[in-house]
């Protein structure tokens, strides 16, 4: 939520310039600390081989991916560096985007796949195929759009895009449409455009990540792995917020429960028990945590227990602390 949709509490709250620092002015160590690389996966390798290479590559000991993609597969594969790797789960949530290319074993009306592909829109059964490592499980998943994009009636191969929710199967997607359509139907290449808030503009390849790195361990010059690693933050933009002052993220920052009066700025119209990011002045997050009131009782409180940090991203310290450890 964007930073003037906020409902503001405290009109005078005011950050010290000389703690924290603004999320996009962290330095090569913070990012990698606790940062973001989007790549483009090449077909062959898997997503944990390229995790791992990457690892190597910047030689940092904590390097995970979020949103696995088999080994034909292309296209956006999240890098979580760090602290980043906290935020698996919210990254593996996050909806995403496909490209397929399917080829049916007869020919095919255009007119009659549009009308099977749309009446798929909507939740669906999902079985994992059986080249997946997942354990099979009958589970349904909501698919938002599927489109044709372009066809080839004498190859018999037609591009589709899919927009799902995650943890979607698109090698089963492909078979369901074969069995609508009456014709067997292979999906032969598959690329992934966005996952979550992410899409693949972002992206860079292996060989610009290979080449950035290169430039800063050879002759100094960070500039460009910087602009390839982005700050955690990047991945949290759709949660709600609520921001707090420097006293607050300090105490945050060391486990401590969000009391009322730390909060500067925060998202109306967010139920108790849902998830929020606490954020501070300067747009650092803090912490991932649990609501225990609705934000919008939070004008009408003046004191009591806000929020329940279940993931604190911020370092202790970051900030100094202004209460007694007496």
């Amino acid at each position: 939520m964007a930073p003037s949709d906020l409902f503001v509490l405290d009109e005078g709250a005011v950050t010290d310039s000389r703690s924290g620092t603004d999320p996009y002015s962290r330095d090569l160590g913070d990012l990698l600390e606790s940062g973001i690389i989007l790549v483009n996966k090449p077909r062959g390798p898997t997503s944990h081989q390229l995790a791992a290479w990457t690892r190597g590559l910047l030689g940092i000991k904590k390097l995970g991916h979020g949103g696995t993609l088999d080994p034909f597969a292309t296209g956006l594969l999240t890098l979580l560096c760090g602290k980043a790797t906290r935020l698996t789960d919210i990254i593996l949530s996050g909806d995403k985007t496909y490209v397929g290319v399917f080829r049916f074993s007869e020919n095919v009306d255009v007119e009659d796949l549009n009308r099977v592909i749309s009446s798929l829109v909507g939740k669906a059964y999902n079985v994992p195929p059986r080249e997946s490592a997942v354990k099979v499980r009958v589970r349904s998943r909501e698919f938002s759009s599927i489109k044709c994009l372009d066809s080839d009636s004498e190859s018999r191969i037609f591009v589709i895009e899919i927009s799902c929710e995650a943890g979607s199967y698109i090698r089963t997607l492909a078979r369901d449409i074969g069995l609508l359509m009456g014709s067997p139907c292979e999906l032969i290449e598959l690329h992934r455009t966005k996952s979550g808030t992410f899409d693949s503009s972002m992206a860079c390849t292996m060989q610009q990540l290979t080449d950035a790195v290169h430039v800063w361990r050879e002759h100094g010059d960070d500039k460009a792995i910087r602009k390839l690693i982005s700050p955690i933050e990047r991945a949290l933009v759709s949660l709600p917020i609520i921001v707090v002052k420097d006293g607050a993220a300090a105490a945050v920052s060391h486990g401590a429960s969000l009391a009322r009066p730390g909060i500067a700025k925060f998202s109306q119209g967010v139920k108790g028990g849902s998830p929020v990011l606490i954020q501070s002045l300067k747009g650092e997050a803090i912490a991932i945590a649990e609501l225990k009131v609705d934000t919008d009782d939070l004008p009408g409180m003046s004191s009591g227990e806000v929020a329940i940090p279940k993931s604190v991203l911020m370092a202790p310290g970051t900030y100094p602390q202004t209460w007694s450890k007496d």
